[in-house]
Protein backbone atom coordinates (compact mmCIF):
# COMPACT_ATOMS: atom_id res chain seq x y z
CA UNK A 1 0.00 0.00 0.00
CA UNK A 2 1.04 3.68 -0.69
CA UNK A 3 0.57 6.71 1.18
CA UNK A 4 -2.78 7.58 -0.47
CA UNK A 5 -4.06 4.28 0.42
CA UNK A 6 -2.85 4.95 3.68
CA UNK A 7 -4.72 8.29 3.76
CA UNK A 8 -7.97 7.02 2.56
CA UNK A 9 -8.24 4.28 5.04
CA UNK A 10 -7.41 5.98 7.88
CA UNK A 11 -9.04 9.41 6.59
CA UNK A 12 -12.67 7.86 6.25
CA UNK A 13 -12.27 6.21 9.13
CA UNK A 14 -11.17 8.96 11.56
CA UNK A 15 -13.57 11.29 9.19
CA UNK A 16 -16.98 9.33 9.76
CA UNK A 17 -16.27 8.60 13.77
CA UNK A 18 -14.99 12.33 13.93
CA UNK A 19 -17.98 13.45 12.35
CA UNK A 20 -20.37 11.32 14.36
CA UNK A 21 -18.92 12.97 17.71
CA UNK A 22 -19.36 16.45 16.63
CA UNK A 23 -22.76 15.91 14.88
CA UNK A 24 -24.22 14.76 18.86
CA UNK A 25 -22.31 17.08 20.45
CA UNK A 26 -25.24 18.13 22.22
CA UNK A 27 -26.81 15.17 23.48
CA UNK A 28 -27.08 15.44 27.08
CA UNK A 29 -30.14 13.73 28.05
CA UNK A 30 -30.23 9.93 29.00
CA UNK A 31 -33.28 9.32 26.91
CA UNK A 32 -31.56 10.96 24.40
CA UNK A 33 -28.04 9.05 24.50
CA UNK A 34 -29.81 5.93 24.76
CA UNK A 35 -32.59 6.47 22.27
CA UNK A 36 -31.31 9.35 20.28
CA UNK A 37 -33.09 12.68 19.79
CA UNK A 38 -36.09 11.21 18.65
CA UNK A 39 -35.29 13.20 15.51
CA UNK A 40 -33.85 9.97 12.90
CA UNK A 41 -35.39 9.47 9.38
CA UNK A 42 -36.59 6.47 7.87
CA UNK A 43 -33.32 6.31 5.89
CA UNK A 44 -30.83 6.59 8.21
CA UNK A 45 -32.78 3.81 10.35
CA UNK A 46 -32.90 1.73 7.26
CA UNK A 47 -29.13 2.11 6.90
CA UNK A 48 -28.59 1.68 10.12
CA UNK A 49 -30.33 -1.51 10.48
CA UNK A 50 -28.84 -2.72 7.75
CA UNK A 51 -25.46 -1.99 8.99
CA UNK A 52 -25.81 -3.53 12.13
CA UNK A 53 -26.83 -6.63 10.73
CA UNK A 54 -24.31 -7.13 7.74
CA UNK A 55 -20.91 -6.71 9.77
CA UNK A 56 -17.88 -7.01 7.93
CA UNK A 57 -18.53 -10.89 8.65
CA UNK A 58 -20.68 -10.79 6.11
CA UNK A 59 -18.72 -9.09 3.55
CA UNK A 60 -15.56 -11.80 4.42
CA UNK A 61 -17.18 -15.18 4.34
CA UNK A 62 -20.29 -14.55 2.24
CA UNK A 63 -18.77 -14.60 -0.92
CA UNK A 64 -17.42 -17.57 0.26
CA UNK A 65 -20.82 -19.62 -0.19
CA UNK A 66 -21.26 -18.18 -3.25
CA UNK A 67 -18.30 -19.65 -4.68
CA UNK A 68 -19.23 -23.16 -3.00
CA UNK A 69 -23.15 -23.36 -3.36
CA UNK A 70 -23.68 -20.98 -5.36
CA UNK A 71 -26.88 -18.51 -5.07
CA UNK A 72 -29.14 -20.80 -3.40
CA UNK A 73 -28.13 -19.09 0.26
CA UNK A 74 -30.54 -16.50 0.03
CA UNK A 75 -33.38 -18.38 0.15
CA UNK A 76 -32.46 -18.36 4.18
CA UNK A 77 -33.28 -14.31 3.73
CA UNK A 78 -36.73 -15.14 1.92
CA UNK A 79 -38.74 -15.26 5.64
CA UNK A 80 -37.10 -11.47 6.56
CA UNK A 81 -39.57 -9.30 4.55
CA UNK A 82 -42.53 -11.59 6.47
CA UNK A 83 -40.71 -10.92 9.57
CA UNK A 84 -40.13 -7.15 9.24
CA UNK A 85 -43.37 -6.63 8.26
CA UNK A 86 -44.91 -8.20 11.37
CA UNK A 87 -42.39 -6.03 13.62
CA UNK A 88 -43.58 -2.82 11.80
CA UNK A 89 -47.47 -4.03 12.79
CA UNK A 90 -47.06 -4.77 16.18
CA UNK A 91 -43.58 -4.73 17.93
CA UNK A 92 -42.94 -1.37 16.81
CA UNK A 93 -46.59 0.54 18.22
CA UNK A 94 -46.03 -1.62 21.22
CA UNK A 95 -42.44 -0.45 22.21
CA UNK A 96 -42.89 3.14 21.42
CA UNK A 97 -46.68 3.04 23.20
CA UNK A 98 -44.94 1.61 26.12
CA UNK A 99 -41.79 4.20 25.94
CA UNK A 100 -39.09 1.45 26.75
CA UNK A 101 -35.47 1.95 25.92
CA UNK A 102 -34.68 -1.42 25.30
CA UNK A 103 -37.02 -4.95 24.37
CA UNK A 104 -35.84 -6.25 27.30
CA UNK A 105 -37.35 -3.36 29.40
CA UNK A 106 -41.07 -4.65 27.81
CA UNK A 107 -40.07 -8.28 29.50
CA UNK A 108 -39.90 -6.69 32.89
CA UNK A 109 -43.68 -4.57 32.06
CA UNK A 110 -45.08 -7.98 30.84
CA UNK A 111 -43.96 -10.82 33.87
CA UNK A 112 -41.02 -9.15 36.42
CA UNK A 113 -37.60 -7.68 36.74
CA UNK A 114 -36.05 -11.69 37.16
CA UNK A 115 -37.16 -11.67 33.54
CA UNK A 116 -36.18 -8.65 32.50
CA UNK A 117 -32.27 -9.16 33.84
CA UNK A 118 -32.32 -12.86 32.27
CA UNK A 119 -33.31 -11.85 28.95
CA UNK A 120 -30.75 -8.32 28.99
CA UNK A 121 -27.64 -11.10 30.78
CA UNK A 122 -28.24 -13.21 27.51
CA UNK A 123 -28.40 -10.60 25.28
CA UNK A 124 -25.16 -9.22 26.68
CA UNK A 125 -23.75 -11.89 26.41
CA UNK A 126 -24.08 -13.17 23.04
CA UNK A 127 -23.24 -9.85 21.81
CA UNK A 128 -20.38 -9.43 23.42
CA UNK A 129 -19.08 -12.95 21.48
CA UNK A 130 -20.64 -11.55 18.61
CA UNK A 131 -18.62 -8.50 18.42
CA UNK A 132 -15.40 -9.66 19.58
CA UNK A 133 -16.26 -11.89 16.34
CA UNK A 134 -16.86 -9.15 14.61
CA UNK A 135 -14.12 -6.75 15.40
CA UNK A 136 -11.65 -10.21 15.29
CA UNK A 137 -12.50 -11.44 11.82
CA UNK A 138 -11.46 -8.15 9.80
CA UNK A 139 -8.69 -6.98 11.94
CA UNK A 140 -7.22 -10.87 10.71
CA UNK A 141 -7.35 -9.33 7.39
CA UNK A 142 -5.92 -5.94 7.93
CA UNK A 143 -3.30 -7.57 9.79
CA UNK A 144 -1.81 -9.49 7.38
CA UNK A 145 -2.35 -7.28 4.71
CA UNK A 146 -0.47 -4.49 6.26
CA UNK A 147 2.01 -6.55 8.36
CA UNK A 148 0.50 -5.04 11.40
CA UNK A 149 0.24 -6.91 15.01
CA UNK A 150 -3.12 -8.66 15.35
CA UNK A 151 -3.54 -7.73 18.84
CA UNK A 152 -2.99 -4.02 17.97
CA UNK A 153 -4.95 -3.85 15.55
CA UNK A 154 -8.01 -5.19 17.49
CA UNK A 155 -7.42 -3.03 19.89
CA UNK A 156 -7.08 -0.12 18.11
CA UNK A 157 -10.47 -0.70 15.73
CA UNK A 158 -12.20 -1.33 19.07
CA UNK A 159 -10.75 1.95 20.49
CA UNK A 160 -12.40 3.66 17.57
CA UNK A 161 -15.69 2.18 17.88
CA UNK A 162 -15.87 2.56 21.66
CA UNK A 163 -14.63 6.32 21.24
CA UNK A 164 -17.83 7.43 19.01
CA UNK A 165 -20.33 5.46 20.63
CA UNK A 166 -19.53 6.43 24.25
CA UNK A 167 -19.14 10.52 23.13
CA UNK A 168 -22.56 10.14 20.90
CA UNK A 169 -24.29 7.55 22.01
CA UNK A 170 -27.43 5.91 19.80
CA UNK A 171 -27.52 9.30 17.41
CA UNK A 172 -24.00 8.60 17.01
CA UNK A 173 -23.71 5.22 15.90
CA UNK A 174 -26.97 5.54 13.84
CA UNK A 175 -24.84 8.24 11.61
CA UNK A 176 -21.85 6.34 11.53
CA UNK A 177 -23.61 3.86 9.97
CA UNK A 178 -25.18 5.40 7.16
CA UNK A 179 -21.81 6.26 6.47
CA UNK A 180 -20.05 2.76 6.86
CA UNK A 181 -22.52 1.18 4.65
CA UNK A 182 -22.27 3.90 1.88
CA UNK A 183 -17.93 2.16 2.11
CA UNK A 184 -19.01 -1.32 2.05
CA UNK A 185 -21.21 -0.74 -0.56
CA UNK A 186 -18.91 1.40 -3.27
CA UNK A 187 -16.37 -1.67 -2.39
CA UNK A 188 -18.71 -4.28 -3.37
CA UNK A 189 -19.16 -2.16 -6.58
CA UNK A 190 -15.43 -1.68 -7.03
CA UNK A 191 -14.75 -5.57 -6.31
CA UNK A 192 -17.42 -6.74 -9.08
CA UNK A 193 -16.08 -4.59 -11.99
CA UNK A 194 -12.29 -5.77 -10.50
CA UNK A 195 -13.69 -9.16 -11.13
CA UNK A 196 -15.19 -8.37 -14.65
CA UNK A 197 -12.03 -6.51 -15.66
CA UNK A 198 -9.99 -9.96 -14.36
CA UNK A 199 -11.43 -12.34 -16.43
CA UNK A 200 -10.12 -13.28 -19.81
CA UNK A 201 -10.32 -11.29 -22.72
CA UNK A 202 -13.49 -12.19 -24.63
CA UNK A 203 -15.35 -13.39 -22.25
CA UNK A 204 -18.47 -11.14 -21.39
CA UNK A 205 -20.72 -10.67 -18.15
CA UNK A 206 -23.20 -12.57 -20.01
CA UNK A 207 -20.86 -15.58 -20.91
CA UNK A 208 -20.01 -15.51 -17.20
CA UNK A 209 -23.00 -16.04 -16.05
CA UNK A 210 -23.86 -18.63 -18.38
CA UNK A 211 -20.10 -20.47 -17.43
CA UNK A 212 -22.21 -19.96 -13.87
CA UNK A 213 -25.16 -21.14 -14.71
CA UNK A 214 -23.78 -23.99 -16.55
CA UNK A 215 -21.93 -25.31 -13.26
CA UNK A 216 -25.60 -24.38 -11.53
CA UNK A 217 -24.12 -21.71 -9.38
CA UNK A 218 -27.19 -19.67 -10.43
CA UNK A 219 -29.84 -21.91 -9.21
CA UNK A 220 -30.98 -19.16 -6.36
CA UNK A 221 -34.70 -20.59 -5.77
CA UNK A 222 -35.36 -24.36 -4.90
CA UNK A 223 -38.93 -25.67 -4.47
CA UNK A 224 -38.23 -28.96 -3.74
CA UNK A 225 -39.60 -30.24 -0.38
CA UNK A 226 -37.39 -32.78 0.18
CA UNK A 227 -35.41 -32.82 3.89
CA UNK A 228 -31.93 -33.67 2.36
CA UNK A 229 -31.54 -30.20 0.86
CA UNK A 230 -29.52 -27.59 2.55
CA UNK A 231 -30.96 -24.27 1.16
CA UNK A 232 -34.86 -24.32 0.01
CA UNK A 233 -37.81 -21.49 -0.30
CA UNK A 234 -39.19 -23.42 2.44
CA UNK A 235 -36.81 -23.55 4.98
CA UNK A 236 -36.00 -19.89 4.05
CA UNK A 237 -39.22 -18.62 4.29
CA UNK A 238 -40.39 -20.40 7.61
CA UNK A 239 -36.83 -21.12 9.36
CA UNK A 240 -35.97 -17.50 7.94
CA UNK A 241 -38.80 -16.16 9.34
CA UNK A 242 -38.90 -17.43 12.64
CA UNK A 243 -35.01 -16.21 13.00
CA UNK A 244 -35.90 -12.76 11.58
CA UNK A 245 -38.57 -12.19 14.22
CA UNK A 246 -36.06 -13.29 17.07
CA UNK A 247 -33.15 -10.65 15.79
CA UNK A 248 -35.02 -7.47 14.49
CA UNK A 249 -37.71 -7.73 16.76
CA UNK A 250 -36.08 -8.62 20.35
CA UNK A 251 -32.13 -8.23 19.57
CA UNK A 252 -31.67 -4.52 21.45
CA UNK A 253 -29.11 -4.25 18.88
CA UNK A 254 -31.54 -3.83 16.25
CA UNK A 255 -34.32 -2.12 18.76
CA UNK A 256 -32.58 0.17 19.49
CA UNK A 257 -31.92 1.24 15.56
CA UNK A 258 -35.89 1.66 15.40
CA UNK A 259 -36.62 3.15 18.68
CA UNK A 260 -34.41 6.24 17.60
CA UNK A 261 -37.27 7.20 15.01
CA UNK A 262 -38.67 10.52 15.17
CA UNK A 263 -42.70 8.50 14.85
CA UNK A 264 -44.24 5.01 14.20
CA UNK A 265 -44.33 6.04 10.57
CA UNK A 266 -40.11 6.76 10.40
CA UNK A 267 -39.17 3.27 12.01
CA UNK A 268 -42.05 1.19 10.35
CA UNK A 269 -40.50 2.86 6.60
CA UNK A 270 -36.42 1.88 8.09
CA UNK A 271 -38.21 -1.66 8.45
CA UNK A 272 -39.64 -2.22 5.04
CA UNK A 273 -36.47 -0.41 3.38
CA UNK A 274 -34.59 -3.65 4.85
CA UNK A 275 -37.67 -5.96 3.65
CA UNK A 276 -37.15 -4.48 0.27
CA UNK A 277 -33.14 -4.63 -0.13
CA UNK A 278 -32.17 -7.11 2.06
CA UNK A 279 -32.93 -9.73 -0.17
CA UNK A 280 -31.09 -8.21 -3.26
CA UNK A 281 -27.97 -6.91 -1.27
CA UNK A 282 -27.58 -10.60 -0.21
CA UNK A 283 -27.60 -11.76 -3.62
CA UNK A 284 -25.01 -9.64 -4.66
CA UNK A 285 -22.97 -10.34 -2.05
CA UNK A 286 -22.95 -14.21 -3.02
CA UNK A 287 -23.24 -13.08 -6.56
CA UNK A 288 -19.35 -11.75 -6.20
CA UNK A 289 -18.35 -14.94 -5.10
CA UNK A 290 -20.43 -16.94 -7.86
CA UNK A 291 -18.08 -14.39 -9.98
CA UNK A 292 -14.61 -15.36 -8.14
CA UNK A 293 -15.85 -19.03 -9.35
CA UNK A 294 -15.90 -18.58 -13.06
CA UNK A 295 -12.75 -16.50 -12.11
CA UNK A 296 -10.79 -19.77 -11.02
CA UNK A 297 -12.55 -21.85 -14.33
CA UNK A 298 -9.60 -19.80 -16.59
CA UNK A 299 -6.79 -19.65 -13.39
CA UNK A 300 -5.43 -22.58 -11.61
CA UNK A 301 -6.72 -22.24 -7.54
CA UNK A 302 -5.03 -23.48 -4.87
CA UNK A 303 -5.77 -27.32 -4.21
CA UNK A 304 -6.61 -26.74 -0.74
CA UNK A 305 -7.02 -23.04 0.01
CA UNK A 306 -5.39 -22.88 3.47
CA UNK A 307 -1.52 -22.43 1.90
CA UNK A 308 0.39 -22.21 4.79
CA UNK A 309 -1.25 -25.39 6.10
CA UNK A 310 -0.94 -27.27 2.86
CA UNK A 311 2.60 -26.33 2.54
CA UNK A 312 3.85 -27.28 6.24
CA UNK A 313 1.99 -30.86 5.72
CA UNK A 314 4.00 -31.31 1.78
CA UNK A 315 6.96 -30.32 3.76
CA UNK A 316 6.40 -33.28 5.28
CA UNK A 317 5.25 -35.32 3.60
CA UNK A 318 7.32 -38.34 3.05
CA UNK A 319 5.99 -40.54 0.07
CA UNK A 320 4.95 -38.00 -2.09
CA UNK A 321 1.18 -38.62 -2.20
CA UNK A 322 0.21 -34.74 -1.40
CA UNK A 323 2.54 -34.00 -4.45
CA UNK A 324 0.74 -36.00 -6.82
CA UNK A 325 -2.59 -35.13 -5.78
CA UNK A 326 -1.07 -31.81 -6.29
CA UNK A 327 0.05 -32.60 -10.03
CA UNK A 328 -3.13 -34.35 -10.28
CA UNK A 329 -5.60 -31.38 -9.34
CA UNK A 330 -3.17 -29.09 -12.17
CA UNK A 331 -3.67 -31.98 -14.80
CA UNK A 332 -8.16 -31.90 -13.92
CA UNK A 333 -8.17 -28.20 -13.20
CA UNK A 334 -6.14 -27.64 -17.01
CA UNK A 335 -8.80 -30.74 -18.79
CA UNK A 336 -11.39 -28.39 -16.93
CA UNK A 337 -10.03 -24.84 -18.10
CA UNK A 338 -9.74 -26.46 -21.92
CA UNK A 339 -13.42 -27.54 -21.89
CA UNK A 340 -14.98 -24.53 -20.60
CA UNK A 341 -12.91 -22.22 -23.20
CA UNK A 342 -14.42 -24.64 -26.04
CA UNK A 343 -17.65 -24.11 -24.51
CA UNK A 344 -17.21 -20.29 -24.94
CA UNK A 345 -16.49 -20.84 -27.82
CA UNK A 346 -18.76 -22.37 -29.15
CA UNK A 347 -21.36 -20.27 -27.14
CA UNK A 348 -20.22 -17.41 -29.53
CA UNK A 349 -20.02 -19.24 -32.64
CA UNK A 350 -23.39 -20.18 -31.89
CA UNK A 351 -23.02 -23.61 -31.96
CA UNK A 352 -25.58 -25.03 -29.90
CA UNK A 353 -24.50 -28.30 -30.22
CA UNK A 354 -21.34 -27.77 -29.68
CA UNK A 355 -21.85 -25.65 -26.75
CA UNK A 356 -24.01 -28.58 -24.94
CA UNK A 357 -21.40 -30.85 -25.62
CA UNK A 358 -18.82 -28.84 -24.02
CA UNK A 359 -20.67 -27.94 -21.27
CA UNK A 360 -21.26 -31.25 -20.39
CA UNK A 361 -17.71 -32.33 -20.80
CA UNK A 362 -16.60 -29.19 -18.58
CA UNK A 363 -19.17 -30.62 -16.08
CA UNK A 364 -17.43 -33.88 -16.10
CA UNK A 365 -14.36 -32.71 -15.78
CA UNK A 366 -15.59 -30.65 -12.92
CA UNK A 367 -16.06 -33.66 -11.01
CA UNK A 368 -12.49 -34.33 -11.52
CA UNK A 369 -11.13 -31.81 -9.92
CA UNK A 370 -13.79 -32.33 -6.97
CA UNK A 371 -12.65 -35.63 -6.74
CA UNK A 372 -9.11 -34.53 -6.38
CA UNK A 373 -9.98 -32.40 -3.90
CA UNK A 374 -11.95 -34.90 -1.89
CA UNK A 375 -8.69 -36.75 -2.04
CA UNK A 376 -6.62 -34.05 -0.94
CA UNK A 377 -8.90 -33.42 2.02
CA UNK A 378 -8.87 -37.12 3.14
CA UNK A 379 -5.36 -37.52 2.07
CA UNK A 380 -4.61 -34.21 4.90
CA UNK A 381 -6.85 -35.16 7.47
CA UNK A 382 -5.96 -39.33 7.33
CA UNK A 383 -2.33 -37.70 8.09
CA UNK A 384 -3.27 -36.74 11.35
CA UNK A 385 -0.35 -34.24 12.18
CA UNK A 386 0.02 -32.12 14.93
CA UNK A 387 2.55 -29.24 14.92
CA UNK A 388 4.69 -29.97 18.34
CA UNK A 389 6.17 -26.55 18.11
CA UNK A 390 7.99 -24.14 15.47
CA UNK A 391 11.78 -22.91 15.38
CA UNK A 392 12.16 -19.52 14.33
CA UNK A 393 15.36 -17.25 13.77
CA UNK A 394 15.87 -14.09 15.70
CA UNK A 395 15.72 -12.33 12.59
CA UNK A 396 11.96 -13.54 11.85
CA UNK A 397 10.97 -13.07 15.19
CA UNK A 398 11.67 -9.63 15.38
CA UNK A 399 11.04 -8.41 11.60
CA UNK A 400 8.31 -10.79 10.74
CA UNK A 401 6.74 -11.19 13.92
CA UNK A 402 3.28 -10.98 12.44
CA UNK A 403 3.82 -13.45 9.04
CA UNK A 404 5.51 -16.25 12.24
CA UNK A 405 2.43 -15.23 14.49
CA UNK A 406 -0.13 -16.37 11.38
CA UNK A 407 2.04 -19.43 10.32
CA UNK A 408 1.83 -20.70 13.84
CA UNK A 409 -1.92 -19.59 14.49
CA UNK A 410 -2.48 -21.55 11.00
CA UNK A 411 -0.84 -24.75 11.74
CA UNK A 412 -1.86 -24.90 15.29
CA UNK A 413 1.26 -24.66 16.95
CA UNK A 414 0.95 -23.89 20.36
CA UNK A 415 5.10 -23.55 20.91
CA UNK A 416 7.84 -21.09 19.28
CA UNK A 417 11.70 -21.76 19.94
CA UNK A 418 14.20 -19.50 18.58
CA UNK A 419 16.58 -21.87 17.39
CA UNK A 420 19.63 -20.34 17.33
CA UNK A 421 22.23 -17.60 19.28
CA UNK A 422 25.55 -16.93 17.69
CA UNK A 423 28.01 -18.05 20.31
CA UNK A 424 30.36 -14.95 19.71
CA UNK A 425 27.75 -13.12 21.83
CA UNK A 426 28.40 -15.40 24.83
CA UNK A 427 31.15 -13.33 26.29
CA UNK A 428 29.89 -12.34 30.04
CA UNK A 429 27.24 -12.96 32.65
CA UNK A 430 25.67 -10.01 31.64
CA UNK A 431 25.79 -10.42 27.98
CA UNK A 432 23.80 -13.50 28.65
CA UNK A 433 21.50 -12.47 30.74
CA UNK A 434 20.39 -9.63 28.46
CA UNK A 435 19.67 -12.01 25.35
CA UNK A 436 17.75 -13.56 27.91
CA UNK A 437 16.16 -9.96 28.56
CA UNK A 438 15.35 -9.76 24.93
CA UNK A 439 13.85 -13.32 24.46
CA UNK A 440 11.46 -12.70 27.02
CA UNK A 441 10.80 -9.47 25.72
CA UNK A 442 9.94 -12.04 22.70
CA UNK A 443 7.92 -14.19 25.04
CA UNK A 444 5.26 -11.80 26.68
CA UNK A 445 4.47 -10.07 23.04
CA UNK A 446 3.68 -13.53 22.06
CA UNK A 447 1.76 -14.50 25.26
CA UNK A 448 -2.00 -12.56 23.79
CA UNK A 449 -1.75 -15.05 21.24
CA UNK A 450 -1.53 -18.04 23.02
CA UNK A 451 1.74 -19.20 22.10
CA UNK A 452 4.51 -20.23 24.10
CA UNK A 453 8.25 -18.65 23.35
CA UNK A 454 11.52 -20.59 24.52
CA UNK A 455 14.66 -20.86 23.37
CA UNK A 456 16.49 -24.12 22.16
CA UNK A 457 20.14 -24.69 23.31
CA UNK A 458 23.30 -25.90 21.48
CA UNK A 459 26.46 -27.00 23.29
CA UNK A 460 27.66 -23.36 23.59
CA UNK A 461 24.71 -22.67 25.79
CA UNK A 462 27.01 -24.56 28.19
CA UNK A 463 30.28 -22.42 28.50
CA UNK A 464 30.58 -21.37 31.95
CA UNK A 465 30.45 -17.63 33.51
CA UNK A 466 30.80 -17.15 37.14
CA UNK A 467 30.41 -20.81 37.39
CA UNK A 468 27.11 -21.53 35.93
CA UNK A 469 26.25 -22.22 32.10
CA UNK A 470 25.35 -19.41 29.83
CA UNK A 471 21.53 -21.48 29.56
CA UNK A 472 20.80 -20.91 33.01
CA UNK A 473 21.96 -17.02 33.02
CA UNK A 474 19.40 -16.66 29.80
CA UNK A 475 16.94 -18.16 31.35
CA UNK A 476 17.10 -16.57 34.83
CA UNK A 477 17.06 -12.95 33.35
CA UNK A 478 13.57 -13.71 31.77
CA UNK A 479 9.78 -14.94 33.52
CA UNK A 480 9.38 -18.90 33.14
CA UNK A 481 6.12 -17.74 31.41
CA UNK A 482 7.86 -15.75 29.01
CA UNK A 483 10.42 -18.08 27.97
CA UNK A 484 11.05 -22.11 28.40
CA UNK A 485 13.66 -24.00 27.75
CA UNK A 486 13.68 -26.42 24.52
CA UNK A 487 16.05 -28.91 25.81
CA UNK A 488 18.03 -31.10 23.37
CA UNK A 489 19.82 -33.96 25.67
CA UNK A 490 22.75 -34.65 22.87
CA UNK A 491 24.17 -30.92 23.02
CA UNK A 492 23.86 -31.17 26.76
CA UNK A 493 25.52 -34.39 27.33
CA UNK A 494 27.83 -33.04 24.35
CA UNK A 495 29.55 -30.19 26.39
CA UNK A 496 29.62 -32.27 29.35
CA UNK A 497 26.75 -31.26 30.98
CA UNK A 498 24.00 -34.16 32.37
CA UNK A 499 20.46 -33.58 30.51
CA UNK A 500 18.70 -35.52 33.69
CA UNK A 501 20.01 -32.81 35.75
CA UNK A 502 19.74 -29.75 33.75
CA UNK A 503 16.05 -31.09 32.81
CA UNK A 504 15.50 -31.55 36.87
CA UNK A 505 16.97 -28.38 38.05
CA UNK A 506 14.81 -26.49 35.11
CA UNK A 507 11.55 -28.37 35.87
CA UNK A 508 8.37 -26.88 34.33
CA UNK A 509 10.02 -24.80 32.47
CA UNK A 510 10.89 -27.92 29.58
CA UNK A 511 7.69 -28.30 27.92
CA UNK A 512 9.90 -29.83 24.70
CA UNK A 513 12.66 -32.03 24.84
CA UNK A 514 14.49 -32.92 21.92
CA UNK A 515 16.07 -36.43 22.14
CA UNK A 516 19.40 -37.01 19.77
CA UNK A 517 21.69 -39.70 20.11
CA UNK A 518 23.54 -38.62 16.95
CA UNK A 519 22.38 -41.43 14.99
CA UNK A 520 19.22 -43.64 15.63
CA UNK A 521 18.10 -43.71 19.55
CA UNK A 522 20.10 -45.99 21.34
CA UNK A 523 22.66 -46.26 19.22
CA UNK A 524 24.68 -43.26 20.43
CA UNK A 525 25.93 -41.78 23.70
CA UNK A 526 23.06 -40.40 25.72
CA UNK A 527 21.26 -41.79 28.59
CA UNK A 528 17.82 -41.50 28.06
CA UNK A 529 16.89 -43.58 31.67
CA UNK A 530 18.17 -40.95 33.15
CA UNK A 531 16.20 -38.49 30.78
CA UNK A 532 13.12 -40.22 30.96
CA UNK A 533 13.57 -40.56 34.54
CA UNK A 534 14.42 -36.47 35.65
CA UNK A 535 11.09 -35.87 32.68
CA UNK A 536 8.34 -38.27 34.72
CA UNK A 537 9.61 -36.34 37.76
CA UNK A 538 9.36 -33.02 36.45
CA UNK A 539 5.84 -34.10 34.43
CA UNK A 540 5.98 -30.74 32.82
CA UNK A 541 6.77 -32.27 29.36
CA UNK A 542 4.55 -32.01 27.12
CA UNK A 543 6.66 -33.50 23.54
CA UNK A 544 9.29 -36.13 22.90
CA UNK A 545 10.87 -34.34 19.62
CA UNK A 546 13.38 -37.09 17.75
CA UNK A 547 15.82 -35.09 16.06
CA UNK A 548 18.74 -37.70 14.06
CA UNK A 549 21.47 -36.12 11.84
CA UNK A 550 23.83 -38.78 10.98
CA UNK A 551 21.96 -41.96 9.39
CA UNK A 552 23.27 -45.28 9.24
CA UNK A 553 19.81 -46.65 7.29
CA UNK A 554 18.21 -44.64 4.97
CA UNK A 555 15.61 -41.96 6.60
CA UNK A 556 12.67 -44.13 5.94
CA UNK A 557 14.30 -46.86 7.49
CA UNK A 558 16.08 -44.53 10.42
CA UNK A 559 12.59 -43.21 11.23
CA UNK A 560 10.57 -46.72 11.53
CA UNK A 561 13.78 -47.98 14.26
CA UNK A 562 13.79 -44.54 16.18
CA UNK A 563 9.67 -45.27 16.33
CA UNK A 564 10.03 -48.81 17.70
CA UNK A 565 12.84 -47.68 20.31
CA UNK A 566 10.17 -45.04 21.70
CA UNK A 567 7.92 -47.80 21.41
CA UNK A 568 10.26 -49.83 23.60
CA UNK A 569 10.66 -47.07 26.33
CA UNK A 570 6.83 -46.71 26.25
CA UNK A 571 7.34 -43.38 24.72
CA UNK A 572 5.48 -43.55 21.72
Amino acid sequence: MNALDYSILFGSMLAIALYAIWSTRGSRDLSGYLKGSGQTRWFTIGLSVMATQASAITFLSTPGQGYEDGLGFVQNYFGAPLALILISAVFVPLYRRLKVYTAYEYLGHRFDPKTRLLGAGLFLVQRGLGAGITIYAPAIVLSTVMGWRLDATIVCSGLLVVAYTVAGGCDAVSLTQKYQIGVIFAGMVAAFFVLLSKLPAGLTATDALAVAGGFHKLQAVDFSPSMDRRYTVWSGVLGGMFLALSYFGTDQSQVQRYLSGSSVRESRLGLMFNAVFKIPMQFFILLLGVLIFVFYQFERPPVFFNRAAWSAQVARSSDGRLQALDSAFSEAHAAERAQVEAWVRARHAGDARGEAAAREAAGDAHKRVDLVRAQTRAALDAAGLKVAGMHVSYASLTNETQGVVSDALTLGASHLACSWWPPAHYVSRAACERIGERLGEIGRSLRPFGLRFGFHNHASEFQLFDGRPAMDWILGASEPRDLFAEVDVYWVQYAGWSPGRFILDHGARVPLVHLKDETELGGGPVDFKEVFAATDAVGAVEWFIVEQEKFSHSPIKSVGLCYQQMKAWGRA
